[in-house]
């Protein structure tokens, strides 16, 4: 049996649908970031469904999705890394309470 692109597509848009609801909602720097990595890992998906349905024999998508999860381990890198100066300056990772750059 044979995946159909729909599934994809739904699937991916669910989880878009969730990281955005993520970064609207929520104050915690955390779960900011694993609402950046659910709204990268639908675009995978996304990237992958579209690869699969129109050029199977190819592997464009799957190269795209490599670079596109380097890149997203290396944000969540990065940003754990300013979330962890933060809560060592603030004692807290409340999203409101970083005005660091503010005077």
């Amino acid at each position: 049996m044979e995946l159909q692109l729909q599934y994809f597509l739904l699937l991916a848009a669910a989880l878009f649908c969730i990281g955005i609801y993520g970064l609207i909602t929520s104050r915690n720097a955390v779960r900011v970031l694993m609402s950046i990595e659910l709204l990268l890992n639908s675009v995978n998906i996304n990237l992958m469904g579209f690869s699969n349905y129109l050029d199977p024999d190819n592997i464009r998508g799957q190269v795209f999705t490599i670079f596109v999860l380097t890149i997203a381990a290396a944000e969540a890198a990065v940003g754990l890394a300013i979330i962890l100066a933060i809560y060592r300056n603030r004692d807290t990772i409340d999203m409101e309470k970083f005005n660091l750059l503010k005077w």
